[in-house]
């Protein structure tokens, strides 16, 4: 990861480059008193308040013209509980560093997404998730939050205390204030075997309840033009550990996977006409394998190619047609499309501004190249998913506003009157907030 902090003026951009701000100015605070004292200042300058991780978002929600909060230097793990099996981390801790420090203790998150390059802030903050026919996303998997609010407060929240911002705070949009700690549920490290296998699209999507049910972790990709997907199934082993070869996860994750495919990019940027060529080409490129590792080196895999993205989050049985609609969708159209389609799936959860809030989910992901016009194809693509009451991933584009949001999130009201309470003068808002939120 390069730094995501540009080195000129104080500007801001996001890892895409799709989202750039001018802060007037930007602080690291080291201690979670610093960072109340932080605020108290903005808050007297009249100047609002933006906390920022890696930049992985692709939307506006770190972006802020006041003072932008830097996580460097609230790191680290704060301690181990084994008796209740949490681990507390500071907020601005990158994901890659807790899963290694997790692992040097034997212990591992049950769950996690397909990068590890967010702060654990900014992951639980945006809702990422992986997929899982049981396990939900990163932020589920809290126990306890601590947050700065506007006035300076300290304030711990859990199941058992300001259960009301529990409720709303482990997905918060930075909106409710800066999160400084994070206790998550951890559970003795664990072995998942991942099974790689390509499939046609009639095949998953015929097959997709069963897929779902039969394995704790199914996800699959579609590459448009073609009839071709690959899919990934994670379940737990009892070992032993059979990592892929050296040789083999290189020309897997990085030659294919990253090399080639940013050649492909590249080419199918240049010359539009030959994605179609490409994508049958890289569709049929990686093969079955099996590997058997621990979680994260399971879950997560290196994303080197950079892109824009929108991702939305359907009732789960909606999932099969929405894809079906997007297929039919792109084979009348003139688009060319050079990624492929990332379909996952969550269970239920109790998290007000979840999107799997209250109903089991299937998500379906759609990217472009960086630096590729995107407004065309996922104008269509959000077309579609809103057809089937679909949630936006609070991190990536889409262009729903409150209104519409207050329709989709039964408890969006709850959100909002939590909201009012902690920062009422909206030290922490900003255009994105403004829009999805209400002001």
């Amino acid at each position: 990861m390069t730094d995501t902090y540009a080195r000129t003026a104080n500007t801001w951009r996001n890892w895409a480059g799709n989202v750039t701000a001018r802060p007037a100015r930007v602080e690291s605070p080291a201690s979670v008193d610093e960072l109340a004292d932080v605020l108290r200042r903005a808050s007297d300058e009249g100047l609002t308040v933006k906390p920022a991780g890696t930049g992985h978002s692709f939307t506006a929600t770190a972006a802020t013209e006041g003072v932008l909060i830097r996580p460097d230097l609230l790191t680290g793990i704060r301690g181990v509980d084994r008796r209740s099996m949490t681990v507390t981390v500071e907020a601005g801790t990158p994901l890659k560093r807790l899963n290694a420090a997790l692992a040097r203790e034997g212990l591992s998150l049950t769950n996690m997404g397909d990068i590890m390059e967010q702060t654990v802030a900014g992951a639980v903050s945006t809702g990422t998730h992986g997929t899982g026919r049981d396990s939900a996303s990163v932020a589920a998997q809290i126990r306890a939050l601590e947050l700065v609010t506007a006035d300076g407060t300290v304030l711990r929240c859990s199941a058992d205390e300001h259960p009301d911002v529990f409720a709303t705070a482990r997905i918060g949009l930075g909106a409710l204030g800066v999160i400084t700690a994070v206790t998550f549920a951890v559970e003795p490290v664990f072995l998942l075997t991942a099974r790689e296998e390509p499939m046609t699209f009639d095949r998953v999507t015929a097959d997709f309840d069963q897929l779902v049910a039969e394995n704790e972790h199914f996800e699959f990709y579609w590459f448009p033009h073609t009839a071709n997907c690959n899919t990934k199934r994670n379940n737990r082993s009892a070992g032993p550990a059979a990592p892929p070869g050296r040789v083999s996860g290189w020309i897997e994750d990085e030659l294919l996977s990253n090399g080639v495919f940013q050649v492909a990019c590249s080419l199918g940027r240049a010359v539009p006409g030959a994605i179609p060529s490409i994508a049958r080409i890289s569709s049929r490129a990686l093969s079955a394998r099996t590997y058997t590792d621990i979680p994260y080196k399971v879950f997560t895999s290196p994303r080197r190619v950079r892109f824009v993205e929108m991702e939305y989050a359907l009732p789960r049985e909606a999932a099969v047609g929405a894809l079906r609609e997007l297929k039919a969708m792109v084979e009348r159209s003139p688009l060319r499309i050079s990624f492929p389609v990332e379909v996952r799936t969550a269970p239920a959860d109790d998290i007000a501004l979840s999107t799997a809030s209250g109903r089991d989910s299937a998500y379906i992901a759609v990217h472009l190249y960086r630096g590729t016009p995107y407004q065309a194809y996922f104008t269509a693509v959000e077309r579609i998913m809103t057809g089937y009451d679909g949630r936006p991933h609070w991190g990536k584009i889409h262009t729903r506003d409150a209104g519409y949001l207050a329709g989709s999130y039964p408890r969006f009201g709850e959100f909002t009157a939590v909201r009012d309470r902690l920062d009422p003068d909206r030290l922490f808002a900003n255009d994105y907030l403004r829009r999805v939120l209400g002001d």
